[in-house]
């Protein structure tokens, strides 16, 4: 039995036609004043802003839209719409999207909530988070499962880096998800989603303690779940039911319930992060860069025991526990491959690097030597480089 605290206070209201609920949402949890923040073009296009702004008009809240949130947010674009909301005054924030719409909507609620501390300050964790607007979020891209967790990231351009920080104060107070919004996703959007998912849940499920037995089985279906409908959605491109299991599946695996009692690893996550930061890569095809690389490297450190666990109840395969481990590694990389996703530093664009990026990429992911990132395989700069050299193709 391994001990832990839970609460996910983020009410999740999921289904076709659930956004019709936003103004209800945002009216219950005391928004009068709601700044709508929103990715590129598409919300617009689409017609979901205009939607989601007459049910606010129809509603009597007063609104105003900071639109432009990119893949891998912005500090700078957070900063910008912490003067927007507090120009207008905005007790609520709406935000419309994926991740990073979500993530820089939490960045600005907190901003906006301490006006006399720069965000960059929350990131680097030299101030705490004691108080933030409250956030609502509308999911159109199943993936980073920012819609119900305590996660937010954010780059900082102009020194490179990309930095994670979690809060209770990061929860959503709610959530509407409509699988129906994210239909029109290109492949490559529900391909990323899909490695995301699967790696917010495999970070936590390869961790060094035994965890409690129903937390692994969940972590277990989940994957079973997304790896089955990652396939569906993308060969029928109109199956909602597959999208609303992609789309529940993301929000669950990052809410902390597939890891309950266990120690999160995030390894993975750490590595991508800093080729994202430097190459300005999409998030879920950094991930599938190096996960191969990491599970090998991580195999041949810790043992085959936890990988043929998962390669068993994931994968279906069986035989010894070495044979099923290096099997199990092996489908999860062909399965990327399936996708269309990238397994190396070749495919995923950036082109193989020298000796001297690979000891940058390393000496960044480390903060200069002066930390160690995972939990189940603990790497610190030498090991780091041995990830990259290894998915260096």
């Amino acid at each position: 039995m391994e001990s832990f605290t839970y609460c996910v206070p983020t009410e999740i209201v999921f289904g076709q036609g659930a956004e019709d609920n936003t103004a209800a949402e945002v009216a219950k949890f005391g928004g009068r004043r709601v700044l709508i923040v929103a990715g590129g073009r598409s919300a617009r296009r689409s017609g979901l802003l205009d939607r989601l702004e007459k049910q606010l008009d129809d509603a009597g809240l007063a609104h105003a839209a900071f639109e432009g949130a990119q893949p891998n947010p912005r500090l700078a674009h957070a900063r910008e719409g912490v003067r927007a909301a507090l120009a207008f005054g905005a007790d609520f924030i709406l935000a419309v999207g994926g991740g990073s719409a979500i993530d820089t909507g939490k960045a600005i609620a907190h901003g906006a909530a301490n006006p006399d501390v720069d965000l960059w300050e929350f990131w680097t964790r030299r101030r705490t988070v004691e108080k933030s607007l409250p956030v609502g979020a509308v999911l159109t891209i199943p993936a980073a499962g920012s819609e119900t967790s305590d996660s937010a990231v954010l780059t900082d351009e102009q020194s490179g880096q990309k930095r994670g920080l979690s809060t209770p104060h990061n929860r959503p107070v709610f959530a509407v998800m409509d699988p129906a919004l994210a239909l029109s996703l290109p492949d490559f959007q529900v391909s990323c989603g899909v490695v995301d998912i699967m790696m917010h849940t495999l970070d936590r499920y390869f961790n060094p303690v035994a965890t409690n037995e129903l937390t692994d089985a969940l972590a277990e279906a989940l994957l079973r779940t997304v790896i089955a409908n990652g396939r569906k959605a993308l060969a029928d491109r109109a199956d909602c039911h597959a999208m609303s299991e992609i789309m529940w599946c993301g929000s669950v695996s990052h809410n902390g319930l597939t890891g309950l009692g266990g120690e999160k690893d995030f390894a993975p996550h750490q590595l991508g992060h800093e080729l994202s930061a430097r190459f300005d890569v999409a998030h879920g095809a950094s991930l599938s860069a190096v996960w191969g690389a990491w599970a090998a490297e991580a195999l041949a450190a810790v043992g085959p025991a936890r990988f043929a666990q998962y390669g068993r109840a994931v994968w279906g395969l069986a035989g010894e526990d070495a044979a099923v481990a290096r099997e199990a590694i092996e489908a999860t990389v062909v399965y990327f491959v399936a996708l269309g996703m990238p397994t190396g530093f070749v495919s995923l664009g950036i082109g193989a690097q020298s000796e001297q990026e690979l000891a940058a990429l390393a000496e960044g992911a480390t903060y200069g030597r002066t930390r160690t990132i995972g939990s189940f395989y603990r790497l610190g700069y030498d090991q780091v480089l041995a990830v990259y050299r290894r998915a260096n193709r």
